[in-house]
């Protein structure tokens, strides 16, 4: 790219010139209109969800490029779809923009979220473009699910296994060590790059709802299927754990021992610190869960171990973490620890 296009802002081809660029990331066929047109598949319920992310709230040039800014927009809506037990149909991108934005980033910023998209045969299918005193991307997502398939927060019940899919905290410490290159002296340059990417690159688990819906079709093969709790850990474990039980009108009990954390964590921070970030850091895009526990056994075996049972439900109102090996004592959790908007 030669410097005259590298400095093009966005003033200078206005609205219509951006979305002529924009268009090349959308397929031709369903673009052009003014709305989208998406077909589901016969008994399916769709599923929307939105997404709004800000310039220096959600994302920020010192820790993301415009790439990677776009794959975790794309990555967290399609995490939402996930937790939902949907398969995603496409997005549609509404972007707000000041003028003075360089038009490679805005095509750098669709060039990450079309590289996660296509990992999951997702299209951007439309948007809308405004000017903005501040960069503002809002996505709303489409998928696709069976009615009986539907995993809900309010679905949990006494006697569940709460089931956590993948390690937590590696968002939290990637974005630690981006903005403090100075921490994590004793890391391998492979564990720096492994958390650091786990901020930038997340994975929504879209990967787990085949397997889940094998097995609770092993388990109840007519309609209808049992139903799971369930969502995802972008706000941080703990949170999503709370969330689910105050939906459901249950409480639970966490085992901290069975909390699964990155292996580079062992050498760097204290158990104290470690917890911290895998309880309420946030942003690890990973799905918890909540079945019965011989399904959750199932789970976990299917999954190849990369997913554990780290509690239960209980009838109780309160969400405890545990230690079985009784060297700390039992812990309230409460959403007022995680990160909240518009709190201090």
């Amino acid at each position: 790219m030669n410097s005259e296009l590298s400095s093009l802002q966005v003033q200078d081809i206005g609205e219509q010139g951006l979305l002529e660029r924009l268009q090349r990331f959308c397929p031709p066929e369903i673009i052009g209109d003014d709305a989208a047109v998406l077909v589901t598949e016969p008994k399916q319920s769709l599923v929307v969800t939105t997404d709004v992310l800000v310039d220096g709230v959600h994302f920020s040039n010192v820790t993301t490029s415009p790439e990677d800014a776009g794959w975790r927009a794309a990555a967290a809506n399609l995490s939402d779809l996930a937790a939902m037990g949907a398969s995603p149909l496409g997005i549609t991108i509404g972007l707000g923009l000041p003028g003075e934005v360089r038009v490679s980033w805005v095509e750098r910023l669709y060039q990450g979220m079309t590289e996660c998209l296509q990992q999951y045969n997702t299209p951007i299918v439309g948007g809308d473009i405004v000017r903005s005193p501040i960069t503002t991307l809002a996505i709303t997502a489409f998928g696709q699910v069976h009615p009986n398939q539907i995993i809900r927060r309010s679905a949990a019940q006494v006697g569940n296994a709460i089931v956590v899919t993948g390690v937590h905290g590696a968002s939290r410490a990637g974005l630690e060590l981006l903005l403090h290159p100075e921490l994590g002296q004793n890391l391998r340059d492979t564990e720096k790059t492994a958390l650091i990417k786990a901020h930038q690159r997340p994975q929504p688990r879209l990967d787990v709802l085949p397997i889940l819906q094998k097995i609770l079709a092993s388990y109840s093969p007519t309609p209808p299927l049992l139903s799971i709790a369930g969502m995802d850990s972008s706000d941080g474990l703990a949170d999503a754990v709370m969330q689910i039980c105050r939906t459901s009108g249950v409480g639970a009990i966490l085992e901290r021992s069975q909390i699964s954390l990155p292996t580079a964590f062992e050498h760097w921070l204290t158990k104290e610190q470690a917890l911290e970030y895998a309880l309420y850091g946030g942003e690890d895009f990973e799905l918890v869960l909540c079945l019965p526990q011989e399904l959750a056994h199932d789970l976990v075996q299917q999954l190849d171990q990369s997913a554990a049972i780290v509690g239960r439900i209980t009838s109780e109102s309160t969400i405890i973490l545990h230690d079985k090996k009784e060297k700390f004592p039992d812990q309230v959790l409460n959403l007022s620890q995680g990160f909240q908007h518009f709190s201090h």
